[in-house]
């Protein structure tokens, strides 16, 4: 089966059975080859688990050697929601083919994400009929709270990770989307390193992994 997006697909070591899927986005001007370290770590201790890592379904504005959920080029709201909601459709039918390639329920699959990522994790994560297994989102934030408020469907376990020192996505976003879960009755975690730019150090990917482990079946 052949997905919608260039995908990196990462099985299970030994191959083990599929039981599992975790989704995980890249961020603005990455691709699915940057994000899929965090499986060199993570493959060892989730058997029975698929990573899958795609390319976002446009080039990059600002880089065209990497791609892109949404652009970012144009400082207007309403573009910006206008075009992750394009990426929602799009990540909507990656995720749907998932679940009959590897015949999984939204229940098996973990969505995680980077940055523009992560941002798209909450918004698909929430907004679908059934509930994901989890959203694990690293430096990211809530793209548009009204509009996400009008559209949520279920109550994913999301658990959100953030460096106290990002200079690119502030971590006041952290406190806000945590805010705005809490308020909407989520079991929602966060996390603020200290000391942290705008990147996934390895505490980050530590802790993303035993909340993926209390989760998964494994």
């Amino acid at each position: 089966m052949t997905f919608c997006l260039d995908t990196l697909v990462i099985p299970p070591e030994n191959d083990e059975p599929v039981k599992n899927a975790v989704v995980i986005l890249h961020g603005y001007g990455g691709d699915g080859k940057d994000i899929s370290m965090l499986t060199l770590n993570w493959r060892r201790f989730l058997k029975n688990t698929v990573f899958l890592c795609p390319n976002g379904h446009e080039v990059c504005t600002i880089n065209p050697s990497g791609y892109q959920w949404f652009d970012l080029s144009k400082e207007d709201e309403d573009y910006i929601l206008k075009k992750s909601l394009e990426a929602e459709s799009v990540l909507n039918e990656f995720i749907s083919e998932i679940e009959i390639k590897y015949k999984l329920s939204k229940s098996k699959i973990i969505l995680s994400g980077f940055s523009q990522g992560c941002m798209m994790s909450i918004n698909i994560g929430v907004t679908s009929k059934e509930r994901f297994n989890c959203i694990i989102g690293f430096s990211g934030k809530i793209i548009n709270i009204n509009n996400l408020q009008s559209r949520i469907q279920n109550k994913s376990k999301i658990f959100l990770i953030h460096g106290d020192k990002d200079e690119i996505v502030s971590s006041n976003h952290l406190l806000e989307a945590k805010d705005f879960f809490e308020r909407n009755k989520f079991d929602v975690k966060i996390n603020l390193l200290k000391d942290c730019g705008h990147h996934i150090p390895v505490e980050a990917s530590s802790l993303a992994l035993n909340f993926m482990k209390k989760n998964l079946e494994i």
